[in-house]
């Protein structure tokens, strides 16, 4: 059925860019809302980049003017585009669809940032 796969984490030093991509496998009618997660050891997990279908994309205050969300619907891929990253960034990242009706979440992808 409906699979989201993360890809594209790594570790990077302070200031680098990262791209992490979620490819989307299997049939999804509607979705209403796009997000990216992410959640540090010992930490709640926090919504960073979340686009709804009627709306311009909302980020999160750290990463605001850092992170950018993007969608590629041909290729059934959701994108963030991580730049400037900072050591505060360090978390598992997970990549999310869904609606009132449903929830889909990828495995995630490790995101570390050295200083």
């Amino acid at each position: 059925q409906v699979q989201l796969v993360e890809s594209g984490g790594g570790s990077v030093q302070a200031g680098g860019s990262l791209r992490l991509s979620c490819v989307t496998s299997g049939y999804i009618a509607v979705t209403y809302c796009m997000a990216w997660f992410r959640q540090a050891p010992g930490k709640e997990r926090e919504a960073v980049a979340t686009s709804f279908s009627n709306r311009s994309p909302r980020y999160a205050n750290s990463v605001k003017g850092r992170f950018t969300i993007s969608q590629d619907r041909a290729k059934n891929t959701l994108y963030l585009q991580m730049n400037s990253l900072q050591p505060e960034d360090t978390a598992m990242y997970y990549c999310y669809q869904g609606s009132i009706d449903f929830s889909y979440w990828g495995q995630g992808t490790q995101v570390t940032v050295s200083s």
